[in-house]
C-alpha cells in the first residue's frame, strides 16, 4: 500500500484561532516519500482585517484577498484531499488549531485529526537536536535545504521547504534487522551469533546507477562537507 503524506502550512490574520482566520493554505503531497505534484493551494477571504504584525510576517494584504473564496467554499475539497493521509506540519498545534476552528464554524465537519494523522516536525527536531534552534530556517541551515526564496512566510512555499527538510531529517537508514540464530549455529557462523547466512544460489543483483541529478546532488553535498570539515574522504586519492 502506498504511503501518502501531506506537508501542510497555513497563514492567518493573527495568532488566536477563536478570533482570527486562515487566509492561505498550502499542501504538498508525498507518495512513498516522493513529491507527486498533486498539491493543494488556496488564498482565502477572511471577512476580517489582517493584523499589521501578521502582514509583516507573510505580506498578504486585505486588498489582495478581497476577491478570494471563503473557507466554507473550499472546506469539502480540502477535507477530501487530506482524508486518510498523514499530515506533516511544523509546530502542528498552531495549524491544526486554526483548521479545527474553521471546521467548527461549519456544519457537518469533524476535527482535522478525525480525517488524518498528524506528525509534528518541530517535536521531531527537538528530539533529534535538543537544546538547539529548531525553527524552519534553522533546520534549512542544518540540513542544507535552500530557503533563499523565503523573504516572507508563505503557506505553499513553506510547505515545499518543509517537505525537503522532512525528507532530509528522515532520510537516514532506520535500522538494520538481523535474524537471531540459535546458539547451536555459533560454530557454523564463526562464533558470530545473530547473523543468518543466506543462500545466494540463483540470486541476481540489480544495479541501479545514479542519474545526472543524483550525481550533481552528491557533488553538492561533498562541497558542503568540504566547506565545513575539509576535503571529504570520498575525494581523497588512495582512500
Amino acid at each position: 500500500m502506498e504511503e501518502r503524506q501531506i506537508v501542510l502550512d497555513t497563514e492567518t490574520t493573527g495568532l488566536e484561532p477563536k478570533e482570527h482566520r486562515i487566509i492561505e493554505i498550502g499542501c504538498v503531497e508525498l507518495v512513498d516519500r516522493r513529491l507527486s505534484g498533486n498539491n493543494f493551494h488556496v488564498y482565502l477571504q477572511p471577512d476580517r482585517e489582517i493584523d499589521a504584525a501578521a502582514i509583516e510576517v507573510h505580506g498578504i494584504t486585505n486588498e489582495f484577498l478581497a476577491d478570494k473564496p471563503r473557507f466554507a467554499d473550499v472546506a469539502e475539497d480540502l477535507v477530501a484531499y487530506l482524508r486518510g493521509a498523514e499530515l506533516v506540519i511544523h509546530n502542528a498545534p498552531f495549524d491544526t488549531g486554526f483548521l479545527d476552528a474553521e471546521l467548527n464554524r461549519l456544519t457537518g465537519f469533524e476535527k482535522i485529526s478525525d480525517y488524518c494523522e498528524v506528525l509534528d516536525t518541530l517535536v521531531m527536531a527537538r528530539e533529534l537536536h535538543p537544546g538547539q534552534r529548531n525553527s524552519l530556517d534553522a533546520l534549512c541551515g542544518r540540513y542544507d535545504v535552500d530557503n533563499s526564496r523565503r523573504d516572507k512566510h508563505g503557506a505553499l512555499l513553506d510547505a515545499e521547504i518543509l517537505a525537503d527538510v522532512y525528507l532530509a531529517m528522515t532520510g537516514g537508514q532506520g535500522a538494520l534487522s538481523l535474524d537471531a540464530v540459535g546458539a547451536e549455529q555459533a560454530g557454523e557462523d564463526g562464533g558470530q551469533a545473530g547473523i543468518r547466512r543466506v543462500a545466494r544460489d540463483g540470486m541476481t543483483l540489480t544495479v541501479i546507477r545514479a542519474g545526472q541529478q543524483e550525481l550533481a546532488a552528491h557533488e553538492a553535498r561533498l562541497d558542503a562537507i568540504a566547506a565545513v570539515a575539509g576535503e571529504a574522504v570520498w575525494r581523497r586519492p588512495g582512500d
